[in-house]
């Protein structure tokens, strides 16, 4: 039997755990690179704090207790952009990433018309949970360290286009 992770807001006190979180699934994600100081992995908690007051919005997926997962949204006009999406590495393959990824897109306010996100460019099983959610790569592009990233895309639904 399948428990289903309980996906909710992030609360400032949940710092500790997201930063916990997302340093063990980035450092498996900076062993396919050469550079292993991808920015999830230099973030601090004081900077993960600073996001969860701030106005961007960041999700939590909890098992019981435990938090398992997070992924932040940030506005920009009528865009969003997702970024950080984490889940511990022993839950990993059971599809929190991608109920994560459907929670932050609902999340999104209703005039948002693109969303858009980047993961490292030969991170395949990332790349194959994005385009399964009907993200397609736009570009390419180093990060700050050199690691070439792949730029994706995916228009947004409105509820005017589902029709009636």
């Amino acid at each position: 039997m399948s428990v289903e992770p309980r996906i909710a807001p992030a609360a400032v006190a949940d710092a500790g755990e997201i930063l916990t979180v997302q340093r063990a699934a980035y450092l498996t994600e900076a062993q396919h690179y050469a550079d292993p100081f991808l920015p999830p992995l230099t973030e601090t908690l004081d900077e993960v704090r600073a996001v969860l007051a701030g106005p961007m919005t960041v999700l939590t997926a909890r098992l019981g207790h435990r938090l398992v997962g997070s992924v932040r949204a940030r506005l920009d006009g009528d865009t969003s952009h997702i970024g950080r999406l984490s889940v511990a590495p022993d839950q990993q393959g059971r599809g929190i990433g991608v109920r994560l990824l459907a929670a932050i897109e609902a999340a999104c306010p209703a005039e948002v018309a693109l969303f858009t996100l980047f993961t490292g460019a030969d991170s395949t099983r990332n790349l194959r949970l994005y385009q399964r959610r009907g993200y397609r790569v736009v570009a390419h592009r180093p990060d700050p360290n050199g690691v070439r990233l792949a730029v994706l895309e995916k228009p947004a639904v409105s509820s005017a286009q589902l029709g009636p």
